[in-house]
């Protein structure tokens, strides 16, 4: 864990999940423990992935992925992509503005994986995209606007 203790310092060597590195939120009371524990590994400079296993709190009354929840899914997986491309300082950074697109029904029980791209970054911005995707078929995709965090003295 970060000193911070927002998310794990080292990826995971066991598991499903080995080669990934943990979300940790050290509130036990947020938001986040309605979305579950994040899964991210960097893909470079400008890209990552952000995975996040699925459960039945997730779905809407037609029994698929809510909506909603694919929002914050989405909000949570920028910050995590952030965090995994070595902008571990932009975890505390806010969402200015978050646009969805969605692109087929989600199913409860197969893993979300979010590919994460940082399209350009600004004194103050950072301009992301993403593509949602499960079991490889599309999911919903997305763009947001995230202001940075202010620099700690």
């Amino acid at each position: 864990m970060t000193s911070d203790g927002v998310a794990g310092g080292r990826p995971l060597d066991e598991g499903k999940w080995s080669g990934w590195t943990a979300w940790h939120d050290p509130h036990p009371d947020t938001f986040l423990q309605a979305i579950g524990r994040g899964y991210m590994r960097g893909l470079g400079e400008k890209k990552a992935h952000v995975a996040l296993e699925t459960r039945t709190s997730h779905r809407n009354r037609l029994d698929t992925l809510h909506g909603g929840f694919l929002a914050a899914f989405a909000d949570h997986a920028y910050f995590g992509a952030l965090w995994a491309m070595g902008h571990q300082g932009q975890v505390n950074g806010v969402t200015i503005d978050l646009s969805m697109q969605y692109l087929g029904a989600g199913k409860v029980g197969p893993d979300l994986l979010a590919e994460v791209e940082l399209l350009r970054e600004t004194g103050r911005l950072m301009f992301l995209r993403m593509l949602i995707t499960q079991e490889g078929e599309p999911v919903a995709a997305s763009t947001a606007t995230l202001r940075k965090a202010p620099k700690l003295p």
